[in-house]
């Protein structure tokens, strides 16, 4: 491995979905940890527009079925909200990140990779579930409502 390799944090022969997955981890110090996040940010906010999508299109769905069916809004304000609470969140992670450095003194493996991962998939899942969970309640009332 050449020092460029490590350097900008790529294993040789790496693809693109497992160097995102399973990345190099920063240096350990406070700089490279946030420079380490930051770098992953973007695709962090793709991945959450596309589990947005899905689930947009989940919701529209359920509010397009019968009976009392209702034309779907594009709830603008609550996708900023929702961005920006998981983007905050996010921000958590180096924040974490410098803390178990500070707190083990060197002696811990870095966690950057994982909590990253461990923050993406929560995301990922909560994204997607979240909104089927609470769309399934709302059409079961809905039928409920219709036959009493």
């Amino acid at each position: 491995m050449t020092s460029h390799e490590v350097a900008e944090g790529t294993l040789p022969g790496a693809s693109a979905l497992g160097e995102f997955l399973y990345p190099m981890p920063a240096e350990r110090r406070a700089v490279p940890i946030i420079r380490w996040w930051e770098s992953r940010r973007v695709h962090f906010n793709l991945v959450l527009g596309g589990s947005g999508a899905v689930s947009l299109g989940v919701i529209a769905l359920f509010q397009s079925l019968p009976p009392f069916a209702e034309s779907f809004a594009f709830p603008l304000f609550g996708i900023g909200m929702y961005t920006l609470l998981a983007n905050f969140c996010y921000s958590l992670g180096p924040a974490t990140e410098i803390l178990l450095e500070k707190m083990g003194r060197g002696r811990l493996l870095p966690t950057g990779p994982l909590l990253f991962r461990a923050g993406l998939t929560f995301t990922i899942g909560l994204t997607l579930v979240l909104p089927a969970i609470l769309m399934t309640m709302e059409y079961v009332f809905r039928i409920l409502n219709w036959i009493s």
